[in-house]
């Protein structure tokens, strides 16, 4: 009996650790500003922003890809798809001219997110119809996409003049910045959608056992093409508004944040072997994430820590995957 007990208090410890990973690392950076400066880390504004737009960042690539982890894929291509968007963005902009004003930003946004669907339809095509696996595919259409936004950029950022669309990327909106509500707003629809919707229920059946799925009739093959589309689209919508930001589309837009979605997803309870994960867990791993970049930052470390700290965060998470996994298998 007792040990029945332990076993279920590790597994809870083990199920809510992202959460209290998270209090430990905001306790942690507060008391050395506290002690090493007089001053607070997280009682401020500007810190509460910084953290929040490189959170949102993240989760801008990490909410699809959630959807993709969850039913048993992976999608590699999102840091390229961000870069093609963002690309397509800037050069339809600078198509229309500055004089253009909303109507063209709403245009090049539309042209944005057709260009992350193409990206999507392809990924969902390989995985779907043609049995390619999704590493392999993901992998290939990385390269294709990062290629082509580079010829059509000319291997050089596309810079543009726009107010409008440097108010998508810099914005407020109620004391919040842009950036921040749009993926927040992403985050609800897509909680909603995995939680409470047929499409949810059949996304976790598919990386559970997509054998089942199939003998209770659900089209397979539709589902997966339309995850693979949601993935590019959220990836894709953080590359317009890269584009927003930086007054510039670039190829390259995405990939310095693929490792950190990746990790969000996994660090906020995805299964490696599908099945499991939720939306709220990716947005608490995208803060985790943002806070280390912030914190590190704050601490005057040079910035190539970030990479070593959310490794070893990602292979924390993966221990604490498995441990879950095996306290699953002790407790059937």
């Amino acid at each position: 009996m007792l040990e029945n007990k332990g076993t279920s208090l590790l597994k809870s410890l083990l199920n809510a650790w992202s959460w209290l990973f998270l209090i430990l690392i905001l306790a942690f950076f507060e008391i050395y500003a506290q002690l090493g400066t007089g001053n607070t880390f997280l009682f401020r504004v500007y810190t509460l922003q910084a953290i929040a737009l490189a959170a949102s960042q993240i989760l801008l690539l990490a909410l699809g890809l959630t959807l993709v982890i969850v039913a048993g894929h992976i999608d590699l291509s999102i840091a390229f798809t961000t870069g093609f968007a963002s690309v397509v963005m800037a050069l339809v902009i600078r198509l229309l001219g500055p004089e253009s004003g909303w109507l063209g930003v709403i245009l090049s946004l539309g042209a944005g997110v057709l260009a992350a669907i193409l990206v999507g339809l392809i990924n969902g095509w390989l995985v779907a119809f043609i049995n390619v696996p999704s590493f392999i595919g993901t992998l290939g259409t990385y390269g294709i996409a990062r290629g082509i936004a580079l010829i059509v950029a000319g291997g050089a950022t596309v810079s543009i003049q726009s107010d409008e669309a440097r108010e998508i990327g810099n914005g407020m909106m109620l004391g919040v910045p842009i950036p921040v509500l749009v993926a927040a707003i992403l985050a609800i629809a897509f909680h909603y959608l995995l939680t409470h919707t047929k499409f949810g229920v059949h996304t976790y059946a598919l990386g559970a056992n997509r054998a089942s799925v199939e003998r209770a009739g659900v089209d397979v093959k539709k589902h997966l093409v339309i995850l693979f589309i949601l993935s590019a689209v959220t990836a894709g919508i953080g590359g317009l508004i890269y584009t927003g930001r930086f007054s510039a589309g670039a190829a390259n837009a995405g990939e310095p944040i693929l490792l950190y979605a990746v990790a969000a997803v996994f660090i906020g309870g995805a299964s490696l072997t599908g099945g499991q994960g939720t939306v709220i867990g990716t947005v608490i791993g995208a803060f985790i994430i943002a806070v280390i970049q912030f914190g590190l930052v704050y601490s005057g470390l040079p910035p190539y820590w970030q990479f070593v700290a959310v490794g070893l965060v990602i292979i924390i998470a993966v221990i604490v995957d498995q441990s879950r996994d095996r306290l699953t298998g002790m407790s059937s």
